[in-house]
């Protein structure tokens, strides 16, 4: 008598086994990425993880993100491995605003056929951009949907927790007219604006392998995004008294300064005071985009913003050209309108 075989849920599209294999396969990179707080890992229903014990009161700051359509040249372009940091970028310089250490790092990636060589490439990124920042890669999901993505396609999140002592939170409230602000540079747009990116691209049917600079135009519009944890933090512990701190990224400056403003100040922006990065000029030349609209859109080769007291800049200048933060005197802090005047 034949044994009856009935449906399997390979047959419906999800492949267990290639689910498990992808777990096996980066358990080695995970793990380096593990910090002593770490309890318990992936493997589990959840993750454990204590507070460092070097905290008297500490205040947690989570924060989630994705890479925006970003993804979607990085699929096509094979560069897969760069989205992984930015996933992580995008979360941990958002909770490092709070003058945040992060601590544990999740994701979720989705698609509809698991190929466990794509998954692998996006998590080594992912585990890349954890050792850059000083947390731990301590699990996530991989969710395999048939139907729900067209063949070759995923999608990404991330999701942060950090730690900070809450007398030593930075909320913006301390910023005072006189105060400095400090720049740091950005590697490019990040993972901000590249609707309009890709919308470029397709107007002028433009080719990605073409000469750019000292690589090609994928190099330039695919460079992973920078992770300011360690300068930043470093410059904390060094005594810095930092009132504020901005992540600029979708709104671009002057979506994204204000919002570690009190009320009754704003800022003047010394435009003339860092070099726009050669794609900047590129997309708004062949977009033909407005000066205000790319402000408004894209970094423009700013990444992050830091308000300390004009007393103590040249201290912080110093600290952070140590750590090869590349930063600069970017503007200050005026009486007035919470917004950015650019000179």
């Amino acid at each position: 008598m034949s044994k009856k075989t009935g449906l399997t849920y390979r047959d419906a599209g999800v492949d267990i086994d290639e689910g498990d294999a992808l777990v096996e396969d980066i358990q080695k990179i995970v793990k380096s990425t593990q910090r002593a707080e770490v309890l318990a890992g992936v493997g589990g229903f959840g993750a454990l993880v204590g507070l460092p014990k070097k905290y008297r009161n500490p205040v947690l700051v989570s924060g989630t993100d994705g890479v925006g359509t970003k993804l979607m040249l990085g699929i096509e372009t094979g560069r897969i491995e760069g989205l992984g940091q930015d996933l992580v970028g995008m979360c941990v310089n958002d909770v490092l605003v709070s003058g945040a250490e992060p601590l544990f790092f999740l994701d979720y990636y989705a698609t509809g056929k698991l190929d466990k060589r794509v998954a692998a490439q996006v998590i080594k990124g992912i585990a890349r951009g954890c050792k850059l920042a000083g947390c731990a890669l301590v699990g996530g999901e991989t969710a395999e949907m048939p139907g729900m993505y067209p063949p070759g396609d995923f999608d990404l999140a991330g999701f942060c927790v950090a730690v900070a002592e809450k007398s030593k939170l930075v909320d913006g409230r301390r910023i005072r007219r006189g105060d400095v602000l400090i720049g740091l540079p950005s590697s490019g747009p990040h993972s901000n604006g590249y609707s309009l990116i890709r919308r470029i691209l397709a107007l002028r049917k433009t080719r990605l392998d073409q000469n750019f600079g000292k690589g090609t135009l994928a190099d330039a519009l695919m460079a992973p995004t920078t992770i300011y944890v360690k300068p930043v933090l470093k410059l904390l512990e060094a005594g810095i008294a930092v009132r504020g701190m901005a992540h600029i990224t979708g709104g671009g400056i002057p979506g994204n300064l204000p919002r570690c403003f009190p009320d009754g100040v704003g800022a003047v922006v010394d435009l003339a005071s860092w070099k726009r990065p050669e794609i900047f000029d590129w997309l708004q030349a062949q977009g033909d985009i407005d000066e205000d609209e790319m402000r408004r859109v894209f970094n423009c080769g700013l990444g992050f913003v830091l308000v300390v007291p004009r007393t103590q800049a040249d201290r912080a200048l110093a600290l952070l050209k140590t750590a090869r933060a590349r930063p600069w005197l970017l503007g200050e802090i005026v009486s007035g309108r919470q917004d950015v005047r650019f000179a």
